[in-house]
């Protein structure tokens, strides 16, 4: 039956269903989910990202806007459902990525700049050499030392990049002169994706972030969980551009009626890394997320205690609701699944299901190791990709083995930054993303970790976790309890060989990476 069109006959049924929408780097997808959390439509639209210029990627407001109304009627549409049985909508969104637009008339001053944007790479060369920055550095570590509160740590090593919203929000406010001048009149708002969807959803009558997106702007200071007016004075940044922030799971308003024919309830606004461990129910402290996507994402519930930043880790609220605030800590790796599409690009395979099996027909992969590094890396911006080790004998097959070990050793030494630096005791982990499928992968980090990995029967866990938050402030379901009975698990890998059968080939592989350094 059409989208939006009432059915035939009687009153319509009672709202049962949840929607959950992620908005990603490369898609944006909506599943509406039943009581039993089981997926009855669906629908998904490519995100094009634009790059005006060497550096530069954007995505146009308006086109995102018309994929995610899109999306949403599309799926409703496929469950064979009426908009007015939807209970509520979960809004998961890709983080760091940002617009600003002018107060009264709703007109933004620019297009979505990207969390993978490096326009602000000479800002953030410039800042990393400031002296300025060495005295900050000099002062908090003094206030560390006397008070012992590691709210002082972070800022006591505090480097900038460009993955971070402040520099390049920074930049817009010295770049672009009419959000300049709207800023000093107040008259300017910024706003992450999510900020900028409920704005539009409800015609400009709401606007506000959850925590989970706010945290993960590297403005917001987690710790007494306001916007950080420091930072801001430092980078010229006023106070009056930011958002309020709400609960995660939350009643942000209704969807005005005339966009999808009736009121449809906000129910959670949610950054996608914490909805895929609300999704994955990694409710307790010592719980394991890790997502293998376009990037890499290890995430550990660590309850009600903010771990510092400590250089390959950073603090980030997972969620808010009530009054429960649950931290979590993660550290990243770009080019997972990118390093992948790339090797099918250039045709080192034919279908990305093949890869695990390429894998395993052969030994080894002959000493071929292979180097991520099409992303600027915040630890070194020049880090090459490479392969090295070819030989005349290499294969596709090795290629490909090189390419997916890479991957498993990364997982390896982020796992152990983990076990070192966040002293909770670790639980089962938990993997979601389009990597997660590969069964190469999935059991080579199992052994190299030495710890169980579950994987999901639906790894589109973003989608879930914000459609489990929905359901929660909607009433559909009552506590996470329940929500923890709902969880299907489709494989288990244990570990089955000694991480020492590794060594050698870890050992080189390391070797190739610091070849690969500062070039």
């Amino acid at each position: 039956m059409p989208c939006g069109q009432p059915e035939s006959g009687g009153a319509a049924a009672p709202a049962r269903y949840v929607l959950g929408v992620d908005v990603g780097s490369t898609a944006v997808k909506c599943h509406v989910y039943d009581r039993a959390a089981a997926v009855r439509g669906s629908s998904c639209r490519k995100v094009e990202s634009l790059y005006p210029h060497p550096g530069w990627v954007e995505l146009d407001p308006e086109v995102l806007w018309s994929q995610f109304i899109g999306v949403i009627k599309e799926a409703v549409q496929a469950a064979g459902l009426h908009m007015r049985q939807v209970a509520g909508l979960g809004i998961s969104t890709q983080r760091a990525t940002f617009i600003t637009w002018h107060r009264k008339t709703g007109k933004p001053f620019h297009n979505f700049i990207s969390w993978q944007d490096l326009r602000s790479a000479e800002l953030v060369n410039s800042w990393n050499r400031s002296l300025l920055l060495k005295v900050i550095h000099v002062i908090f570590t003094i206030l560390h030392f006397l008070t012992g509160n590691d709210r002082y740590l972070a800022p006591s090593f505090l480097t900038f990049s460009t993955h971070q919203t402040s520099m390049k929000l920074s930049w817009v406010f010295k770049n672009i002169p009419e959000a300049d001048e709207a800023a000093k009149k107040n008259n300017c708002c910024f706003g992450t994706v999510d900020t900028w969807l409920l704005y539009k959803l409800t015609k400009g009558s709401v606007y506000a972030t959850d925590y989970s997106n706010a945290s993960s702007t590297g403005i917001f200071e987690p710790f007494t969980k306001c916007w950080n007016p420091t930072l801001s004075n430092l980078l010229s940044i006023p106070m009056s551009v930011y958002p309020p922030v709400k609960d995660t799971s939350f009643s942000f308003g209704s969807a005005d009626s005339e966009i999808f024919g009736v009121p449809v309830p906000i129910m959670s606004l949610v950054a996608d890394q914490q909805s895929a461990m609300f999704g994955e129910c990694c409710f307790l402290p010592g719980d394991v997320k890790l997502t293998m996507g376009t990037g890499g994402f290890w995430n550990i519930n660590t309850g009600g205690n903010l771990y510092a930043s400590k250089r390959d880790l950073y603090p980030l609220i997972g969620w808010k609701i009530g009054d429960e605030v649950v931290y979590i800590t993660e550290g990243c790796m770009s080019d997972i699944g990118n390093a992948i599409k790339w090797a099918q690009d250039i045709n080192l395979f034919t279908n990305v299901d093949e890869t695990a099996e390429m894998a395993r027909s052969i030994v080894d992969s002959q000493g071929v190791c292979f180097v991520p590094g099409f992303q600027v890396s915040a630890n070194d911006p020049y880090l090459c990709a490479s392969f090295m080790g070819l030989k005349p004998t290499t294969s596709r097959s090795h290629l490909v083995r090189a390419i997916l070990e890479s991957v498993a050793f990364r997982n390896k030494q982020l796992y152990d930054i983990i076990v070192k630096k966040v002293h909770i005791p670790l639980q089962t982990v938990r993997a979601d993303g389009g990597v997660s499928n590969n069964s190469f992968v999935m059991q080579m980090t199992s052994d190299l970790i030495n710890k169980k990995i579950e994987k999901p029967a639906n790894t589109d866990m973003s989608s879930l976790g914000a459609a489990f938050l929905a359901g929660l402030a909607s009433g559909l379901w009552t506590d996470k309890e329940q929500l923890k009975k709902l969880r299907r698990i489709e494989a288990v890998f244990e570990p089955q060989k000694d991480l020492e059968e590794y060594r050698p080939a870890m050992d080189t592989w390391k070797q190739a990476v610091k070849r690969s350094l500062h070039w």
